[in-house]
């Protein structure tokens, strides 16, 4: 028997990204249909992927968390810091646009990578991920590609390098820097990672990261292009008028939205963590510039706050204010900026971005408002000099905007990171340990055999959970293979609680009669309880 050390030591091992297989997490999302790669049987695309009935069922749940919390509950009741409740209102914009909204949002002439290729292996790398060998804090000298966060990738090139140069390379001779802020004639050598000659990296080019597509069955890109949306945001601005004049709300308040959104990257890598297509869970927030400081604040600790109630907790999940120089276009010195970053195991022991909340100022109103030649400023008849009856006059402003904006599907990636948990003394090896609240199969309902009448009283329980649960997730109920590979099958869907109707359950003379057993997924504990609480004891463990 272990020691409460070693239980305790096994416990913070199994909850550190650093300790867990990204291939074992991968292989078990195929296995189990969580995720599987898009196209799998022309040979897959790279940048895209498929969620199978799982992954589908999770997604929906984590979507549909943040759309109860942020937009039917307003931030859960808690009150913002005009200590009034959070009003926020959905829209669903359509993912192609009129191209002038990604000109004046600067997309079509701004959204680009600077990146290199290797001549000799045809890889591509962004150019802020090649490294100077030179002496420390010298743009000059040999210059080589490496993969982000590939540990193998930075490994070959220093190699080569090294060995090119016939000595070993110090660490403290190593700067991280980008290409584009050092001279083609100040290149000595080039050296791609995978290539096996030097000089084979060529000069930055840019490459937007916009999807392009032809409006119109002409097929006329000249005269007819638009692109996929990079981001659900501008949808929302375009329509802030439309929402102002067509409902009663009134800054401040939010519109809310998720959708797809589509970046040509150019290295999609990491599983579904830098994907071509994904998902993104946006509000924009709109406020008087004088508050806009304060409700920066409330959003990125009610945000931090909302993904550790999902499970997210510890030191796998930090808050991390933006610096100066990281600020984006739309930004200002003095806006707010930050992100919360997740600890997943391709990133540990640094960290990946999960949701950025940013103080956008007034930028997209008024970029939108120029190009269109609209006038998209609010009219706050709450403020202004007060007349003579004693009534504000009213002021006209361009709101502020907060964005809190998060990805579903690095949020989805994440909970999969969190929740895998190798534990060598179950059957399966592993388990998943899903927050009730995601977890794709809310129950399972089982007859121990499938004779002696179990089934007819296990199926009509699973009908009845499924009727009472289903609009949260799925009820499973089956009556194959041993009840010991059931039970490993729904640890590793990660499936919190089974009820398994046994011989004693229709035994009338058994002090158990019309009980089942309750199999808990975290402890393994079991416990009987009635047929007849079965669903008040699940809405009781699911906090309904």
């Amino acid at each position: 028997m272990s020691s409460g050390t070693d239980s305790q030591a096994q416990c913070s091992t199994a909850s550190d990204p650093a300790s867990k297989s990204m291939d074992d997490i991968m292989a078990l999302c195929k296995r189990r249909g969580f995720i599987y790669p898009a196209s799998e049987i022309y040979g897959g695309i790279n940048g895209f992927w498929d969620y199978g009935p799982l992954g589908a069922q999770l997604k929906k749940n984590l979507r549909d968390a943040w759309w109860t919390d942020v937009v039917m509950k307003g931030c859960n009741g808690k009150l913002g810091p005009d200590g009034k409740p959070v009003s926020i209102v959905p829209v669903d914009t359509s993912i192609i646009q009129n191209p002038k909204v990604w000109e004046a949002s600067g997309h079509v002439g701004g959204f680009n990578d600077p990146m290199v290729d290797c001549r000799e292996t045809k890889n591509r790398y962004r150019a802020d991920h090649l490294m100077c060998m030179g002496e420390k804090g010298d743009s000059t000298g040999q210059i080589y590609a490496f993969i982000e966060n590939d540990d193998k990738s930075f490994a070959n090139a220093l190699k080569k390098l090294s060995k090119y140069k016939k000595k070993d390379i110090p660490e403290d001779g190593v700067d991280i820097c980008s290409l584009t802020e050092l001279g083609a004639d100040e290149l000595t050598i080039t050296v791609g990672p995978d290539a096996k000659e030097v000089g084979t990296l060529t000069e930055p080019r840019a490459f937007n990261l916009m999807f392009p597509t032809v409006i119109g069955a002409t097929g006329d890109i000249e005269t007819n292009k638009a692109y996929l949306r990079p981001e659900t945001a501008q949808g929302i601005f375009i329509n802030f008028k439309n929402v102002v004049d067509t409902t009663r709300v009134s800054v401040p308040f939010g519109i809310a939205q998720t959708g797809k959104a589509f970046r040509n990257e150019v290295t999609p890598r990491n599983f579904t963590f830098r994907s071509r297509e994904f998902e993104q869970m946006e509000i924009e927030f709109f406020c008087h510039p004088d508050d806009a400081k304060d409700w920066y604040v409330f959003w990125r600790d009610w945000r931090m706050a909302w993904w550790q109630d999902l499970g997210l907790k510890g030191d796998n999940l930090i808050l991390r204010e933006h610096d100066k120089d990281e600020l984006a276009h739309y930004a200002k010195e003095g806006a707010g900026t930050s992100d919360i970053e997740y600890k997943f195991p391709f990133t540990a022991p640094g960290f990946g971005e999960l949701e950025g909340i940013a103080d956008r100022t007034n930028f997209d109103l008024k970029q939108h408002a120029e190009h269109a030649k609209t006038k998209l400023d609010y009219f706050d008849n709450t403020r202004g000099e007060l007349a003579k009856n004693g009534q504000p006059k009213g002021e006209r402003y361009l709101p502020h905007v907060i964005e809190p904006s998060a990805g579903l599907d690095r949020g989805v990636l994440a909970l999969l990171c969190e929740a895998y948990t190798p534990d060598p003394e179950r059957a399966s090896g592993v388990y998943m340990k899903f927050h009730p609240r995601i977890a794709p199969i809310k129950a399972a309902v089982f007859p121990l055999v499938k004779k002696g009448g179990m089934p007819e009283v296990a199926a009509p329980l699973a009908a009845e959970l499924r009727n009472r649960f289903g609009h949260l997730g799925t009820i499973d109920y089956d009556e194959k293979q041993s009840i010991g590979k059931r039970y490993a099958r729904m640890d590793e869907a990660g499936c919190p609680f089974c009820f398994t109707i046994d011989g004693e359950t229709l035994d009338a003379d058994s002090p158990n009669h019309n009980t089942v057993t309750v199999r808990d997924r975290d402890s393994l504990s079991q416990e009987r309880i009635s047929i007849a609480s079965v669903g008040d004891y699940l809405a009781e463990k699911l906090g309904l």
